[in-house]
């Protein structure tokens, strides 16, 4: 049975091994990973010249059961040119945004609970594919103001309250 429009859950899973860690994370949030990832990719093709398509088709499921660790506040992205690899990190909230940015993708004896994850470029191209196939498979957006658009209705606020095609005039 899939969720009604507004119910679905985001999480970012990591497996390693038998040890599997999942957060939690907004919609919005996959969107702008998997934006920045591919550009963070192309940068890599530009620079290194070296082709970087995705690997096989990511279509399996998510480990069952998910507990979410945490909600993720801040994710940052990074290249390890000598390993060859992409950092994530998705780190949970913190009580400012300095502390968010003295701590993630740093190496901290005492920070937030995050998650980081290294992998290698063609599994974060495929990534990137999977992301936006998540995205799309929900409610399309409303051209005009971009929120999802529900069965029921939507009041653009755009629009003020008001529907193309009404005069206003008697």
């Amino acid at each position: 049975m899939r969720p009604a429009p507004g119910e679905r859950a985001f999480y970012l899973q990591a497996v390693d091994g038998n040890r599997i860690v999942s957060v939690g994370v907004e919609k919005q949030q996959v969107v702008i990973l998997a934006d920045r990832l591919e550009q963070l990719l192309d940068e890599i093709v530009t620079r290194t010249g070296t082709a970087l398509p995705a690997s096989d088709l990511d279509n399996d499921a998510l480990e069952q059961p998910i507990d979410e660790e945490f909600r993720v506040a801040a994710m940052g992205l990074a290249w390890d040119g000598d390993a060859g690899l992409v950092i994530i990190e998705a780190q949970a909230p913190v009580e400012t945004p300095a502390e968010a940015e003295e701590t993630l993708l740093e190496d901290v004896e005492e920070g937030p609970d995050a998650l980081r994850v290294l992998i290698d470029p063609r599994d974060a191209r495929s990534f990137v594919e999977r992301a936006r196939r998540l995205v799309t498979a929900g409610r399309p957006p409303c051209p005009l103001c971009s929120q999802p658009l529900d069965p029921a209705g939507h009041v653009c606020a755009r629009l003020n309250g008001y529907h193309r095609g009404i005069s206003l005039n008697p």
